[in-house]
């Protein structure tokens, strides 16, 4: 049995490049390309992995960029099972345009799943033995709403702790069914759940207690970008603020939370340490341009900082 496991219905070819300045109608002359794989799960596989983590994905692939997504994984070291598909596995474009110091991410929907394909992935799924399973990212055309709800009953049936990162109508279905040990919503995402617009760290922290009260979920950790994070559960109630770095991409920066905060926990840290590890790892991939992902030693400096800026929940 390994400690993790993580779960990719979608993952992408992340293709990564900077610009001078990017205009219609004109040919964009693009540098410093990189490829990297992609996609919710096998992001959280890649930091895991850096870290120190045991971890194996689970991914959905197909045809000819499938392929390459195995051997980008397997540059990295990262153990996969794949669950081969007939649609094509996506590729996702990042330009960081110089020029203004803003970046454009282009991201398809991705190839539609087959119920005999959501099947096999299922399969999978039920054949998992880990400590904790991570299911992340967007779900393919064709997928209902009820995945991921139906996965985090598998997976807690068998004693594994179920961790989401999903958005909309996955997203509230898993924490409507319960069996979620911890989920983590961006601020945007956790509007959605609760219906109403918020605005800024209280409001953020008055509706993760709310979701948290009606006990679909045992934690909740909500990601402000600039403004820091949250984590929620019935017992307490911690914020950080992230410490202050140059931010060359924002790519990546929530997996890399999720997979420190996951990682942590699983080493039996209390949930506060948790968290400013997960801040700390969210900075660390900021440091790095397009979709390359932090590193262990930008992590364990950067998380000093972030342990002297807990607790002030000013607006």
């Amino acid at each position: 049995m390994t400690a993790f496991v993580t779960l990719t219905v979608n993952p992408t070819i992340d293709d990564s490049s900077e610009a001078e300045l990017v205009r219609p109608l004109h040919k964009i002359r693009t540098r410093q390309s990189h490829i990297d794989p992609g996609g919710g799960g096998v992001n959280v596989a890649r930091v895991l992995q850096r870290l120190g983590g045991e971890v194996e994905a689970i991914v959905c692939s197909g045809g000819a960029t499938g392929l390459v997504l195995g051997e980008l994984l397997e540059r990295e070291g990262v153990r996969r099972q794949e669950v081969r598909i007939a649609g094509m596995t996506r590729m996702a474009h990042t330009v960081f345009e110089r020029a203004s110091g803003q970046e454009y991410r282009f991201v398809p929907e991705g190839p539609m799943l087959s119920q005999a394909e959501q099947d096999a992935c299922l399969e999978r799924v039920a054949a998992a033995e880990c400590d904790y399973f991570v299911a992340s990212g967007s779900l393919s055309p064709g997928v209902p709403e009820d995945f991921y709800a139906r996965i985090a009953r598998m997976v807690t049936q068998k004693g594994a702790r179920f961790v989401l990162d999903s958005s909309g109508p996955h997203l509230k279905r898993a924490l409507k069914a319960g069996h979620v040990a911890l989920a983590k919503p961006s601020l945007g995402e956790l509007a959605g759940v609760v219906g109403r617009e918020l605005h800024g760290p209280r409001a953020a922290m008055q509706a993760a207690q709310e979701i948290v009260g009606a006990g679909g979920v045992e934690m909740l950790a909500v990601t402000l970008g600039r403004s820091g994070a949250l984590l929620v559960s019935r017992e307490e109630a911690h914020f950080c603020r992230p410490p202050e770095v140059k931010t060359l991409s924002a790519t990546g920066a929530g997996d890399s939370f999720l997979a420190a905060m996951v990682l942590r926990l699983w080493q039996g840290e209390a949930p506060v340490d948790a968290l400013r590890y997960a801040t700390a790892a969210g900075a660390a991939t900021a440091l790095t341009p397009g979709t390359a992902l932090c590193y262990l030693e930008d992590v364990e400096r950067l998380f000093e900082e972030v342990a002297e800026r807990d607790g002030d929940l000013a607006e």
